[in-house]
């Protein structure tokens, strides 16, 4: 991901949560969200991330089509730190080792083009990277109630760990779940086909994922 993929990257994430979360978060808050917004709010951040921190985009016809986003593991008992503001994960102390434990932050694809591999893509290129990291375990939290979420990260080789917490969306308090997979395990996205609905259409170009640090 580069600076210039801000806008497309706002779009696919407000585009995500508009989609994924009628019913589990308050209709409200959905259709205020805004995508000027929410990137004037990313390119602020864009050059304070955290060192190990990525973000990843997938091209699909030359277009941004999903983001995925990853880094050390905010919680204390996974990252093996205090949990210190402004340094989840990660210790400022000379020599320290890097975290056991990274996490993915956020994974979303253009709603009209779920079930076409994007977040397979995104997944597997964020288990590479995780890799490349050192870290042994990749964590992520789940709206509880997002079963499409679900399915697709326990396809994947993620599990429950049964650490779970909720944290307020305008008022409305919205319970998540925590998942685990071991990074260098071989459980990983499955390549099994669904079982076809319609008559099958012509292939679409692959999508690509490039990565920024």
């Amino acid at each position: 991901m580069t600076e210039a993929d801000i806008d497309a990257v706002s779009a696919v994430r407000v585009q995500g949560w508009q989609a994924a979360y009628p019913g589990l978060m308050p209709q409200a808050y959905l259709d205020a969200m805004s995508v000027a917004r929410d990137a004037a709010e990313r390119r602020s951040r864009f050059g304070r991330r955290l060192p190990q921190a990525c973000d990843l985009v997938a091209v699909r016809e030359g277009a941004v089509a999903g983001w995925a986003a990853l880094g050390p593991a905010r919680d204390p008992d996974l990252s093996g730190t205090p949990d210190t503001p402004g340094s989840p994960g990660v210790s400022d102390a000379p020599g320290a080792a890097p975290p056991a434990a990274g996490e993915l932050f956020a994974l979303y694809v253009t709603p009209g083009l779920i079930g076409t591999g994007i977040g397979r893509a995104l997944l597997t290129a964020g288990l590479d990277r995780a890799r490349a990291a050192g870290w042994e375990t990749l964590c992520l939290w789940v709206v509880r109630g997002n079963t499409r979420a679900r399915r697709f990260y326990e396809r994947a080789g993620f599990v429950p760990d049964g650490a779970e917490e909720a944290y307020e969306v305008a008022g409305v308090s919205v319970p998540e779940v925590r998942y685990r997979r071991p990074v260098a395990s071989d459980a990983g996205p499955s390549r099994r086909p669904p079982a076809p609905s319609a008559p099958p259409s012509p292939p679409s170009p692959p999508a690509s994922a490039r990565t920024s640090s």
